[in-house]
């Protein structure tokens, strides 16, 4: 491993990660739309990355746009990574499994918690949740901006490292277990603004959300479209990850991200976006990310050191 130190542990699952995908497209070709465009995107990312740390590593004062890219590309990176994720499962298993999601929440909640949490909905609420839930990538550049002025790239990077694994460990998810998500299922989507009105905000962030999970505006059947990226929830995953890091690393803002990060976690399922397996499973998936992450750091860390 010596002869790749100059790679970081969070490039490592990445690389690993984008290679299996890779993979994945290639052995469902035929269903996968657009294969072609995300197999070669992933090989040109993937050699972005390698050899951008490369150079950065033998370069005192290197290329700054070089620097940045290397610095900064892994949260971009999540976002192109989740567009395929979300959006190749459902042609790998040619249908959802939001039947299955709902019977366990049945069989644990007794009934659906979106349905029962309605009887609180208020605009005033609805609308402090939607803002909530929309600061969802802010919410990471906020804390990661905190932490690279700090100048310490070794919080910067090992914080990053659990970030990204985390995400790519919600994508894993979304691959094996395709679902839309209550919005659709359970509720009338169309019937969502008037269901769930908020003040000022409300819609226009809804309609953000929308446009990024892959629903079209006025779409006639927008199930047809949706990413499909609701188990595990993903958002409480990687909330609870950033508070967690806020709070290690002692970062300013942290009593903001978990006030904030609360309600991010609570709108999920008021808004109608998860399940409440969703949120479950999420909670118990950062869990394992933190556990599982420290060890992949600390074997690839050390392996570079005593090889």
């Amino acid at each position: 491993m010596k002869r790749f130190a100059f790679l970081r542990s969070a490039d490592v699952v990445t690389l690993a990660f984008v290679s299996a995908l890779i993979v994945v497209e290639m052995i469902y070709y035929p269903v996968i739309e657009r294969a072609n465009s995300f197999i070669l995107m992933n090989a040109v990312f993937c050699t972005a990355i390698f050899f951008s740390a490369r150079y950065t590593a033998r370069a005192k004062n290197g290329n700054y746009a070089v620097i940045f890219f290397r610095d900064w590309y892994l949260y971009g990176g999540i976002l192109f990574i989740y567009m395929q994720a979300s959006t190749i499962a459902y042609p790998i298993h040619g249908r959802d499994f939001d039947e299955t999601l709902i019977m366990f929440d049945r069989m644990i909640f007794g009934g659906d918690p979106t349905h029962w949490i309605h009887r609180f909905a208020h605009p005033v609420i609805t609308e402090i949740l939607q803002i909530a839930y929309s600061s969802y990538y802010l919410y990471y550049i906020a804390l990661f901006t905190e932490l690279y002025r700090r100048g310490d790239r070794t919080e910067f990077q090992s914080g990053g490292m659990l970030v990204v694994y985390a995400f790519y460990l919600s994508y894993i998810g979304y691959l094996l277990v395709p679902a839309i998500g209550p919005r659709f299922t359970l509720h009338d989507f169309s019937m969502t603004d008037v269901e769930l009105p908020g003040l000022f905000l409300t819609k226009y962030l809804r309609m953000f959300i929308n446009s990024g999970g892959g629903v079209p505006e006025n779409g006639l059947n927008p199930v047809l479209y949706v990413n499909r990226d609701t188990f595990p929830s993903g958002h409480t995953e990687l909330t609870l990850m950033a508070m967690y890091l806020a709070f290690t690393l002692k970062a300013k803002i942290r009593w903001f991200l978990l006030m904030v990060g609360t309600l991010l976690i609570i709108s999920t399922v008021y808004m109608r976006y998860h399940y409440l397996v969703d949120v479950m499973a999420g909670m118990l998936m950062f869990l394992f990310a933190v556990w599982s992450g420290k060890k992949i750091e600390r074997w690839w860390n050390e392996g570079i050191k005593n090889v």
